[in-house]
């Protein structure tokens, strides 16, 4: 519960930390517009990565395989997504880190190794034939 606290209010004052040091550089014009370039590159992104995680999982799906790496995927995404959203340097950066598909599986490959994409999803199932009887003969 502390590091929940500690996170909530440890990420704004580093994103006024960063507002004030690149508004100095740069002036406050150039800085507000790079949080909207970045907002609205980093959604567009998101969204055509999503879209190619979407694809990769119902490719999976019908190979008869469980998706798992897809699923994290995408809720990595959708975080992203959120990230990238909220203003602030910081956390653009940290989405940005989750929408690019080599440092999202880095940063996912752990959560991944968990479950392997070898079982599959009707391991259970048994194929027969059968043939109907009438009674009356």
């Amino acid at each position: 519960m502390n590091a929940i606290l500690l996170t909530i209010i440890l990420i704004p004052v580093v994103e006024i930390y960063l507002f004030i040091e690149i508004g100095g550089q740069i002036g406050a014009l150039y800085t507000i517009s790079l949080i909207f370039i970045t907002a609205f590159v980093g959604i567009y992104y998101a969204k055509y990565e999503g879209f190619n995680t979407l694809k990769s999982g119902l490719g999976q799906m019908m190979r008869n395989e469980l998706p798992v790496y897809e699923i994290i995927s995408g809720a990595a995404l959708a975080f992203a997504a959120m990230l990238l959203i909220i203003p602030g340097f910081a956390t653009d950066f940290i989405g940005f880190l989750m929408i690019f598909p080599p440092t999202r599986k880095l940063i996912l490959s752990k959560f991944s190794k968990q479950y392997s994409n070898e079982k599959k999803l009707n391991e259970d199932f048994i194929e027969g034939e059968s043939e109907d009887i009438d009674d009356k003969k």
